[in-house]
């Protein structure tokens, strides 16, 4: 018999077993922010959504004039507000086409 106490625990042979982290394997989830390759074309495409927008807002004031001007009543613009609980749900006042 082995007399003395023991120097170190007892270990199976299977190695230390380390905790794991929950690592999801594979590709994630989310999109993904890719760098464009031209930097030219992504401005030009900046500039002329701010433009579509300009026109737009434009056209809308010279309508609203117009009309205003027609009337004799006072013409007052509302706005729709947007709905927080769904981002990508149509509005209960609009149409799709």
């Amino acid at each position: 018999m082995a007399q003395g106490k023991q120097k170190f625990k007892a270990q199976r042979p299977g190695g230390s077993k380390k905790p794991q982290q929950n690592k999801q394997r594979g590709p994630k989830k989310g999109g993904r922010i890719i760098a464009p390759k031209k930097t030219q074309v992504v401005q030009q495409q900046k500039l002329k959504k701010n433009l579509e927008v300009a026109i737009r807002n434009k056209i809308e004031q010279e309508v609203t004039q117009k009309a205003s001007a027609s009337l004799h009543k006072h013409l007052s613009v509302l706005k729709v507000p947007e709905s927080k609980g769904t981002p990508g749900a149509p509005n209960a006042g609009t149409r799709s086409k």
